[in-house]
């Protein structure tokens, strides 16, 4: 070390901050709760029906529903403070949740109520993730993404696992009771862990009311508007190919003679390796080498799925996919360089509109992926995706290079910025 260069921050300084860890447990008990009941729903719907398409539309009710929040929902994190929008979304998420667990729900129902629940993600998510920059800043909030990001990941490992546990040993509704606890418990930490914060873009009270269609076109022209910013947020949207496993892994496991805790693991092994890579790639590697890196490894992610084309057994499709998650820790570098291009009265809008496109491409690969299925075997699907999305990661990795350089001025990991100092040259994806 340099003298006088400053100490590198470390996990324990990121954890030492009290908003912080309430943000954390937050986030712990959120991800475990609805990885939980969606997993267990998706078994539900496939164990009644026996069809690939419907569990496969029922895995994407969880995610389609961040068109309508994306779009219209995850803006208001920026116009009113973003701890009353996080509990209020904690409070309407727990009455859905409760609902499903009433006697006799119909199947139509229970999906219905998963959709609505869904609804309430991307402002709460938005939110969640526009609010890190103001409680975390420079290397801190690099290392509190990866935590986040780990945490996320933990979540969905332990999440499905649990869900194929749940199904096979007992029902779905202890599913459902466990994550409308989740949300009340989430909902406390945020209100009494976090500090109350003025709303980030405030309107004067005679101003005349936005339009809503043209604020979402703002939005638009903000992350799509610049090369630099388009790549980055498309970069991050590559997880709709190298997670299509995810939307499949009911009849994978069926066509390989699995049951539900072969699912389970499947599911698990999609998020596995990300789970214990992130924190190492963002506390081991610089900033410029993070996102030097960034390209490749979202090449890499996609291409380990082709070699399913090959129709690997269930131990080597653990194997495939838990490399490929691995791969996966890219994103953090993504991440970073979004929040040091957004301004601050424009961050959730913008992390909503980018998890959006995540989200909901999922969602619509994940039933595109099911409709194949009934025709062809899901090891194909799985390893054309693959080649697809490697495809699409070589174009935008030489875009990148073009647009930022190694070593150039806009290598992430920097403290936050606003955004109009960059935008004009390079005016991203949040998680």
């Amino acid at each position: 070390m340099k003298a006088g260069a400053p100490p590198r921050a470390t996990f324990s300084d990121v954890f030492a901050i009290s908003e912080f860890r309430s943000l954390w447990f937050s986030e712990i008990l959120s991800v475990f709760g609805d990885r939980l009941a969606l997993v267990a729903l998706t078994l539900y719907v496939y164990d009644r029906t026996n069809s690939p398409l419907l569990a496969a539309a029922t895995y994407a009710a969880g995610y389609v529903p961040w068109v309508i929040g994306g779009f219209f929902l995850a803006g208001i994190a920026d116009r009113r403070p973003r701890r009353t929008v996080m509990v209020t979304c904690d409070v309407v998420r727990t009455v859905l949740v409760a609902a499903m667990v009433l006697p006799r729900m119909p199947l139509a129902a229970l999906v219905g109520l998963l959709f609505a629940t869904t609804m309430f993600a991307p402002p709460f998510e938005s939110a969640r993730a526009s609010i890190t920059p103001d409680i975390l800043t420079g290397e801190h909030y690099v290392l509190g993404t990866a935590i986040i990001q780990t945490t996320f990941l933990a979540g969905q490992v332990v999440g499905a696992a649990g869900g194929g546990l749940a199904v096979a040993f007992f029902h779905v509704r202890p599913s459902l009771v466990i994550d409308a606890a989740t949300f009340i418990i989430s909902g406390l930490f945020i209100q009494f862990g976090t500090r109350k914060r003025p709303p980030a873009r405030t309107t004067a009270a005679d101003s005349p009311r936005e339009n809503p269609f043209a604020n979402i076109a703002a939005g638009f022209r903000l992350v799509f508007g610049d090369t630099a910013l388009r790549t980055l947020v498309l970069m991050g949207w590559l997880v709709v190919f190298y997670t299509i496993p995810e939307g499949i892994a009911a009849p994978y496991a069926h066509k390989l003679h699995g049951g539900p805790i072969a699912t389970g693991m499947i599911l698990a092994s999609v998020a596995l390796a990300t789970t214990f890579v992130t924190p190492l790639f963002s506390r081991m590697l610089s900033p410029r080498r993070r996102t030097n890196w960034m390209g490749p490894l979202a090449v890499l992610t996609n291409a380990s799925l082709v070699l399913f084309i090959l129709r690997p057994n269930l131990i080597v499709s653990l194997v495939i996919l838990t490399v490929s998650s691995g791969f996966g820790s890219y994103q953090i570098a993504a991440n970073t360089a979004f929040v040091v291009r957004v301004p601050n009265e424009r961050r959730a809008q913008a992390f909503g509109i980018a998890n959006m496109g995540v989200i909901v491409g999922q969602g619509a690969t994940f039933v595109a992926a099911g409709a194949a299925t009934e025709y062809v075997s899901p090891a194909l699907v799985i390893g054309v995706a693959g080649a697809v999305g490697m495809l699409v990661a070589i174009v935008l990795t030489a875009q990148w290079r073009h647009v930022s350089p190694p070593g150039g001025r806009h290598a992430a990991g920097r403290r936050p910025v606003h955004a109009a100092s960059t935008r004009s040259k390079v005016p991203l994806r949040g998680s």
